[in-house]
């Protein structure tokens, strides 16, 4: 018989548990329902990031123009190529946005 009322504690204590179990699962699932976005919320933001990646497209659109607008001396394109093992489009590049300044270029390369 002392089994027996042995596995009625352990029931009693196994159902506390499970109770107590049963209450934070709860509060866990209500933290996750107020949490649910407002649909406006999400659209506002995805506006924001197409309008700021539109943005960052313009800028970049106006800096390559300007760039190409840089005067550059072919020769100094492939000096700088030829002497620091470089492609030519990234030797014209760094002379571009370094306004044409091949020692200026030549020292950022080798930084």
């Amino acid at each position: 018989m002392e089994g027996a009322g042995e596995e009625g504690i352990d029931r009693i204590e196994d159902s506390k548990d499970l109770q107590q179990q049963s209450k934070a699962f709860d509060k866990l699932t209500d933290r996750v329902e107020d949490r649910q976005l407002d649909s406006t919320r999400v659209q506002e933001a995805m506006a924001s990031i197409a309008a700021t990646s539109e943005a960052d497209l313009e800028a970049m659109r106006k800096r390559e123009k300007e760039l190409a607008t840089v005067k550059i001396n072919p020769r100094d394109v492939e000096i700088i190529a030829n002497e620091l093992e470089l492609d030519k489009l990234v030797a014209e590049r760094t002379l571009r946005e370094h306004k044409g300044d091949a020692v200026a270029a030549i020292r950022h390369l080798l930084h």
